[in-house]
């Protein structure tokens, strides 16, 4: 008997040989489900492909630019659509968009193979980069204001779109918004290997175990994108000057 045993919300203890045991099934799991998303990347690798305006206007540091000057001369371009509420201040801006574009920072990896990275915002490009500096982002950063509607074509929000470009002319090759935008967030994958999971409501969670976290919703904290509340402590301006 031990004179502190575990609460009923903590998984159940064992010994070593039996944890062992049960990873080990979990594991044969884990190797099938790695290689159906192989075999998914090896269809999506055979999609066909769909011509789009390769001047489709942007607006960048430098003033306008066109949807090709985003590849950087590179031949593949991926590129998010951040939603945008002009005229609203930072505090009301896209938590989903704050929490995905967020999480892309090192590009290198990227680059070395030919790719680019790059936002397009749906907003005025004199707005939004503020927000982008207030963030501490500095990523390639463009307003797709203008061109929105017609690259998005009816979809969205939280749009990933995948470019390759022959020459002058550039096609659509893959996107997937909604969930399949997780591919930018790795705390999402850390956090599914925890004993308590993201946290939130929709999870399937073993009985009794506790879900701990209770925002307001999404990813928001005391009404706000969580990742701002770093930046505001330690003192940067969420003036974006609307």
């Amino acid at each position: 008997m031990t004179d502190n045993p575990t609460p009923p919300f903590l998984p159940a203890v064992v010994d070593r040989a039996t944890w062992t045991a049960e990873r080990e099934a979990l594991l044969v799991r884990e190797k099938a489900h790695t290689r159906a998303g192989d075999e998914i990347a090896a269809a999506r690798r055979r999609l066909s492909m769909v011509e789009v305006d390769a001047g489709a206007p942007l607006v960048g540091p430098s003033g306008p630019v066109t949807l090709l000057d985003a590849f950087e001369g590179r031949d593949q371009l991926i590129a998010y659509f951040h939603m945008w509420h002009t005229g609203h201040p930072a505090a009301e801006q896209c938590a989903g968009c704050t929490f995905c574009a967020s999480q892309v920072r090192e590009l290198s990896y990227l680059h070395s193979r030919g790719v680019t990275y790059a936002v397009l915002c749906q907003g005025p490009y004199e707005q939004t980069v503020r927000y982008r500096d207030f963030m501490g982002w500095d990523v390639p950063w463009y307003s797709a204001q203008e061109s929105a509607e017609t690259l998005l074509a009816g979809r969205g929000p939280f749009l990933l779109a995948f470019y390759v470009r022959h020459g002058d002319r550039v096609f659509e090759t893959y996107a997937t918004n909604g969930r399949g935008v997780e591919a930018m967030t790795p705390t999402y994958s850390l956090l599914d290997m925890t004993a308590f999971g993201r946290q939130e409501e929709w999870e399937d969670m073993p009985e009794n175990r506790s879900q701990g976290w209770t925002p307001d919703g999404g990813q928001i904290v005391d009404g706000r994108p969580t990742a701002q509340w770093a930046r505001l402590r330690a003192g940067h301006s969420d003036d974006l000057g609307a």
